[in-house]
């Protein structure tokens, strides 16, 4: 486990999230914790870090 930090793609918030890194790839849908919107989170991990995390909302 590991924690990166991302912006809200509709109200540009910044706030972290834990990312499982024991997983190489991984997509999920999460709410803003201020605006409350969903937007997908997508992941990519090795050896216990995390090498990208992007975020997309429709």
């Amino acid at each position: 486990m590991d924690t990166g930090t991302i912006q809200c793609p509709f109200c540009g918030q910044r706030f972290e999230l834990v990312i499982d890194t024991s997983l190489a790839s991984q997509r999920f849908i999460t709410d803003c914790e201020v605006c409350c919107r969903p937007f997908e989170v997508i992941a990519e991990c090795e050896s216990g870090e995390i090498l990208s995390l992007e975020v997309s909302g429709d």
